[in-house]
């Protein structure tokens, strides 16, 4: 098999009229694989004019037209799986297994997905009415694309979370411009390759490389709809931008993911999902788990379990299926964060039972990490850490356990472990989050069919289901009159006896309700 390096593409077609480039690394290296242009805040507003332009063409295809190209896509996607995989370790560093299983599979799957269910999601619905004013009257609401779509990536996902955005946008009519984290942008282009490919027609799907103060505030300003997802900091200046031009916005923002763990849980089941959510990608996960609640009765049998198998993770550039099982640090700044948590756990009473430091050598690395002894005073419990990284708290009961996993900003996703299903669900009930699972975890977003969004300060609005593509789309209420008396008696002019008959039909309608 080629290295990574060879296979992924090394510079995008076209370039800035400015000359400028921003130079793409292999974080599991340091070397630079490929450079990509700057585009400027001006080339950015011509993109999205010129997808303006094609966007009316686009809808007016149909959705038999659009679910055509996606279908072919999907078969695409399948057909260029290892180039595909290939790019993404390249600019991510992440483990072969991480890009098929999360990303590639996921995209393929969601082409057919959106290709089939966006007609029905987007379906003239007929409502019925009580009021007998529009007896007779045909109601009706349509959902109409917004026109021009602006997806703003992060770079954990270049595929699922960047590109993946762009699916239900295009198959609901619009136009759409994806800007790429600057980090990560390769994945993003060779998909727009593959939908020149599938006849997608010029300008209706593009990529704007850049950064995000110039490429991404351009492009915020220009669109008719911005799904983000990233940190809740930047999240809240990217509404805030969007709010000058009342552009309306989806934002899937942080996580601090809870896992709590029963008594009655089945401990081997839960120490593997911990160590597989918590470390897959490398803990680059929004809905990673973060932090752990255990009852005291298995409370030393799980820590024990998790610190063996998180021990003995292989860690490493990936060189091929199966090399590794945690990759790099996406993002090398990134570093410094999950450092510093744990820095101060430990300056606060916490232990490290394995890993706790950078890893040595080249690369961007740092050590799988299992933490105990801790508690909300440590920025481990309480901020979003994203790295590999899994502090494991003692409580005594259940109730305990939710109070602990609701004192936090965030509410994105959370898990309960118990061999009670029902206790499961009752508890799972109590936690805020917008995703909960009980004996399982992360799953839940290859489920298409099921909304997935953050409460608190983890988002606004969803992905998935019918929300995921409706966003996309802006309502028109239509009320058509087919029969009708050339004046109804509501209209002028008004007379004392009229409105003495509107007065008692009032009372008729609406005054005999039952009184308490």
């Amino acid at each position: 098999m080629a290295s990574v390096e060879q296979q992924a593409p090394h510079t995008q077609n076209g370039t800035s009229r400015s000359g400028a480039e921003i130079p793409v690394e292999n974080p599991a290296t340091g070397e630079v694989i490929g450079t990509v242009p700057a585009l400027s805040g001006a080339e950015v507003k011509e993109m999205v004019a010129r997808a303006r332009a094609a966007q009316g063409a686009w809808e007016a295809s149909g959705f038999e037209e659009r679910g055509r190209i996606l279908r072919r896509m999907q078969k695409w996607t399948t057909d260029n799986a290892d180039r595909i995989v290939q790019t993404i370790v390249s600019e991510t560093g992440k483990t072969y297994e991480d890009a098929l299983l999360a990303e590639v599979m996921y995209c393929a799957n969601a082409f057919g997905f959106w290709a089939k269910e966006a007609p029905k999601y987007l379906a003239d619905e007929h409502v019925k009415s009580s009021n007998p004013f529009v007896k007779g009257k045909k109601l009706l609401v349509r959902y109409a694309p917004v026109g021009v779509v602006g997806v703003i990536g992060p770079w954990n996902f270049p595929l699922t979370n960047s590109f993946g955005d762009c699916i239900p946008a295009l198959a609901a009519g619009n136009a759409v411009v994806l800007k790429p984290a600057q980090v990560t942008p390769l994945t993003s282009l060779l998909m727009e390759e593959g939908l020149r490919a599938c006849g997608i027609p010029e300008h209706v799907f593009q990529v704007a490389t850049g950064t995000g103060s110039e490429a991404g505030s351009a492009l915020i300003d220009e669109v008719d709809f911005v799904m983000f997802t990233g940190s809740t900091e930047t999240g809240k200046r990217v509404m805030e931008r969007a709010a000058q031009t009342l552009t309306p916005v989806g934002l899937e923002l942080g996580g601090k993911d809870p896992m709590i763990v029963l008594a009655d849980a089945d401990v081997e089941r839960a120490a593997n999902a911990a160590t597989y959510y918590s470390m897959n990608n490398g803990g680059q996960v929004c809905i990673s788990i973060e932090r752990v609640y255990v009852e005291e009765p298995v409370y030393d049998e799980f820590v024990a379990r998790v610190t063996k198998k998180v021990g003995a993770l292989r860690q490493g550039k990936p060189t091929g299926p199966g090399s590794v099982d945690v990759g790099a640090m996406i993002f090398p700044p990134q570093i410094d964060i999950v450092d510093a948590h744990v820095k101060d756990a430990v300056a606060k009473g916490a232990r490290v039972l394995t890993g706790g430091k950078r890893a040595e050598g080249p690369g961007a690395f740092y050590e799988p990490t299992v933490l105990v002894d801790v508690d909300h005073g440590m920025a481990c419990m309480t901020e979003e850490t994203f790295g590999p990284t899994l502090p494991i708290m003692k409580v005594r009961d259940d109730e305990e356990a939710v109070r602990l996993a609701n004192d936090s900003p965030f509410g994105l996703q959370a898990s309960v472990w118990t061999k009670d299903i029902a206790r499961g669900q009752r508890v799972a009930r109590q936690v805020e989050a917008g995703a909960v699972c009980v004996n399982d975890a992360q799953v839940n977003y290859t489920t298409l069919e099921l909304p997935m969004g953050g409460w608190k300060t983890s988002g606004l609005g969803s992905r998935h289901g019918a929300g995921g593509i409706r966003k996309y789309t802006k309502q028109q209420s239509l009320l058509v009159t087919r029969f009708a008396p050339k004046k109804d008696p509501h209209m002028f002019p008004y007379t004392p006896g009229r409105t003495r008959l509107l007065t008692r039909l009032t009372k008729f309608l609406y005054g005999r309700g039952k009184r308490d």
